[in-house]
């Protein structure tokens, strides 16, 4: 009798202790799902932008809104964590609501960090921070990241409805981004059976709607499939390890103050193409995932990221030709465990391409 599948290797998994909500009216939501972890008063965090946002939270959570912080910003810097404190200790909340992306949700991570706080996520886009203990901050120029259980939302709501009022550029990238993460835990060194599927599943899903969202901007079904997808991808970065794609985003990031989401999505085909070799059986996912298995993984998000009309070169976001020699240098100074050795001349060229937007060899 033929044998249809075959034993895994050695694994280990641990699941992520995160109570996940899935469906529209995330405001309803928000004051029963508080009381459920035992807080009776929110500070509620988000981007100047997002103020509106913050006020419908406020507003739902009645006498349970403590204050409103409105100041998060991209790749959480040290001053941000600092003044926010300050707002924290005079709200004398007992839990954060972190509503937006992943600039605010950082915030939440780096106040929670510090005070133990537990922390209810409504995610506005699809960066999958919500999901991972993986925290950052950026001081002088350097974003320095780590892992604490404490950081970990303790509850995530995600409400297709909010994710209708994000542009379509930015759903684009914030959705390749999501992508990333399940890209590299398929190849990570803690990968398992599981973050297989869910990595798999999740860049098919983000994919699908992504390409729906082209003809249709405010198709609620195609929002799903994205938060579907983000949520899924989202669970890979917080169970499996990084490598060098997200190195080299950190880098660019922190270091050189790009779009985090738009560099993720320009990085991640070269990425792909220099960890090929060294991880056949991740990229052949990658590709059937994005139903384009009659091209290597690297080429088939290059052409996902051209046909959804992302940006294609860190020269477009404002990356500069003479900052690339350090950045090589800095990617390989501390590197993350990677398939592939990380050598200085190699990761120079592929900075070089993906200024240049070249298609990935």
């Amino acid at each position: 009798m033929q044998k249809l599948t075959s034993m895994p290797e050695p694994f280990v998994y641990t699941a992520q202790p995160t109570r996940v909500v899935f469906g529209a009216d995330a405001w309803h939501m928000l004051k029963a799902e508080i009381g459920l972890l035992g807080a009776q008063k929110a500070l509620v965090l988000c981007t100047a932008r997002q103020r509106g946002l913050a006020e419908q939270a406020s507003e739902a959570l009645g006498k349970s809104a403590a204050a409103i912080y409105d100041q998060a910003t991209m790749h959480v810097p040290l001053a941000v964590v600092q003044e926010a404190r300050v707002a924290l200790t005079r709200s004398n909340a007992d839990c954060l609501i972190a509503i937006g992306g992943g600039s605010t949700i950082g915030l939440a991570k780096a106040l929670a960090l510090g005070t133990g706080l537990p922390i209810l996520a409504v995610p506005t886009t699809y960066s999958g921070s919500e999901m991972t203990s993986v925290y950052g901050v950026t001081e002088g120029g350097t974003k320095k990241t780590g892992k604490d259980a404490r950081v970990l939302p303790k509850t995530v709501i995600y409400d297709p409805q909010l994710t209708l009022r994000l542009p379509y550029d930015i759903s684009v990238t914030s959705g390749m981004n999501a992508i990333a993460h399940a890209a590299e835990g398929l190849y990570a060194q803690d990968s398992n059976p599981m973050i297989t599927l869910l990595a798999e599943e999740g860049i098919r899903a983000m994919a699908s709607g992504l390409r729906q969202l082209q003809h249709q901007k405010n198709d609620v079904n195609a929002r799903e499939q994205c938060l579907y997808g983000a949520w899924l991808c989202g669970t890979v970065l917080g169970s499996a390890g990084m490598a060098l794609h997200h190195k080299l985003c950190h880098t660019l990031g922190g270091s050189f103050n790009l779009p985090h989401a738009q560099t993720h999505s320009i990085v991640l085909p070269y990425a792909m193409a220099y960890n090929a070799s060294f991880a056949p059986s991740a990229m052949q996912r990658i590709s059937r995932a994005l139903q384009r298995s009659n091209q290597s993984a690297a080429s088939a998000l290059y052409d996902l990221a051209q046909e959804l009309g992302a940006p294609m070169a860190l020269r477009a976001i404002g990356m500069r030709a003479a900052d690339l020699d350090q950045a090589a240098d800095i990617a390989v100074a501390q590197p993350y465990w990677n398939p592939c050795p990380v050598e200085r001349d190699h990761i120079r060229t592929l900075l070089q391409y993906a200024f240049e937007g070249l298609r990935p060899e």
